[in-house]
């Protein structure tokens, strides 16, 4: 019997949501989630029967239109015409993970009984989600402030019977899937369109989704990095834990711990060294992938916090009796914590390639370019000429996204996010941070063929050994792009105790 998740009001970990899509449980809307919802709902059907003073959002137009008041009767065209209007999205299709994510994180806030949506709305993301019927998402068109508006418009469209969505391998409209289910559209109240619109959802979800890759490539950096201090001969001095106790940053000393075990029993690093120190990029280990570290864990935080909040306008109190008109679709936050996450796993990258450099050096009695007969073979030249390209790139793509905003909205959305920006920006750098150490790992682990017949650490032989099943040994000039791509799918199915993770 498959595992159910009962969406409430209790905290959403970031571990719990990755146990959810790991383990593709289906949803359920906990009765505490449905009464939330159902009692907002009645309150705001009854608010409207007895007050004809203008609400924004409800009984108005939207943006720089809210002055104007729309009649009772047009109330249910006003939000089907608000979904219809904002699907402008365009560029790149948003992943289907992603996609996922976006539809739980929705449902989360939603549940939580302040946004006025109707329990059938609701129930219906839930269907979609268990089904695995996934709207189909484009990723330009948000300015990450009144909500994301385009992307979650685009979510929203299926609810209608409109737009297109994934279901079973195909890309199909959403009219025909909700046929082929026996779903009816779902007829939008007072309210819901601005309720599903509004929102951090796209913004969440890619960060959700960057965040849990983060902390795997965060472990694998060091993983390969250990590898890559085995191969340069590298000294294990500066990984004492002296040395981190008295700049104690958590981060720093997680790194450090990590090396002296993971690199425990070595026959490499137990030889002695005639160099008495190392360069930065290996020294400085614990210093850079801490900080890194301690980055993603401050930004993890950021998120934990906004995937259990409520993020439309206005929200509705219905204890209270209040509806009041906020800001609480503003991505700042996160557009802060995505520019920042940015920057760590570019480091995390840049400081990779540094290390690349340094065994294809020809030093340290290693040959130049990690071959027999240099010369005749090129060997490693062309591969650090591609990490060096893609962290040049991702030094670009790191410039902060959150310094920039535009006036939308005649002037009614005056100062804007961009956190959708930073958020599809800051997925190209983890991908591309999977290429750079990819490719460190394809130069530590030839490198590491010359250090024979000395071995490493058991974790470290049985690690290389593992790779070596998918890309082998490099005595003559081969075709190294196959190399690559093979070793960037190792790393994306390396699997990784979530214990192990900071």
């Amino acid at each position: 019997m498959e595992e159910i998740h009962y969406i409430s009001s209790d905290v959403f970990s970031m571990e719990t949501l990755q146990r959810i899509i790991i383990e593709n449980q289906q949803i359920q809307l906990s009765e505490e989630a449905r009464a939330n919802i159902e009692n907002c709902r009645a309150y705001l059907d009854q608010k409207m029967r007895t007050q004809d003073a203008p609400i924004y959002g409800i009984n108005t137009g939207f943006g720089s239109l809210c002055n104007v008041k729309i009649d009772s009767e047009n109330l249910s065209q006003l939000q089907e015409n608000l979904v219809k209007s904002h699907a402008c999205g365009t560029g790149e299709l948003v992943p289907e993970a992603i996609v996922k994510i976006m539809l739980l994180l929705k449902i989360k806030s939603l549940s939580f009984g302040n946004s006025g949506v109707q329990l059938i709305t609701v129930e219906r993301l839930v269907d979609f989600y268990n089904s695995d019927v996934l709207p189909v998402i484009y990723n330009q068109g948000s300015l990450g402030a009144s909500g994301d508006l385009a992307p979650l418009a685009h979510l929203s469209l299926p609810l209608l019977g409109e737009g297109e969505v994934y279901y079973r391998g195909k890309r199909q409209w959403a009219k025909d899937v909700l046929t082929q289910l026996g779903w009816e559209p779902i007829k939008l109240q007072s309210k819901e369109g601005l309720a599903l619109l509004n929102g951090t959802q796209f913004m969440s979800a890619y960060g959700c989704y960057i965040l849990m890759k983060s902390q795997k490539l965060s472990y694998l950096a060091d993983l390969i990095g250990a590898v890559s201090l085995e191969a340069f001969d590298g000294r294990i001095e500066p990984f004492n834990e002296l040395i981190h106790l008295v700049r104690p940053h958590k981060g720093q000393i997680h790194t450090a711990k990590f090396f002296t075990e993971v690199l425990e029993g070595s026959e490499i690093l137990a030889q002695h060294k005639e160099h008495v120190q190392d360069p930065y990029s290996f020294r400085c280990i614990p210093q850079v992938h801490g900080a890194s570290k301690d980055t993603i864990d401050y930004v993890m935080k950021i998120f934990k916090t906004e995937i259990n909040s409520v993020t439309d306008n206005p929200n509705v109190f219905y204890s209270q009796d209040l509806i009041i008109s906020g800001g609480n679709f503003h991505g700042q936050p996160l557009a802060l914590g995505l520019d920042f996450l940015g920057i760590a796993l570019a480091e995390l990258g840049n400081i990779s390639e540094r290390r690349t450099y340094q065994l294809i050096s020809g030093t340290r009695g290693l040959p130049p370019f990690l071959v027999n007969d240099p010369g005749l073979n090129s060997g490693f030249m062309i591969p650090q000429y591609t990490a060096a390209s893609i962290v040049s790139q991702n030094k670009q793509l790191a410039t902060p996204a959150s310094v920039d905003s535009i006036v939308s909205s005649n002037g009614q959305e005056d100062h804007v996010s961009m956190g959708a920006n930073g958020a599809t920006k800051t997925l190209r750098i983890i991908e591309n941070l999977e290429r750079i150490l990819a490719i460190e790992l394809m130069n530590a682990s030839q490198a590491l063929e010359f250090r024979k017949p000395l071995k490493s650490s058991d974790l470290i032989e049985s690690f290389i050994s593992i790779y070596r099943e998918d890309v082998p040994f490099v005595s003559e000039d081969r075709i190294l792009h196959y190399d690559i791509q093979k070793s960037i799918a190792f790393l994306d199915s390396f699997q990784i105790d979530s214990e192990v993770f900071y």
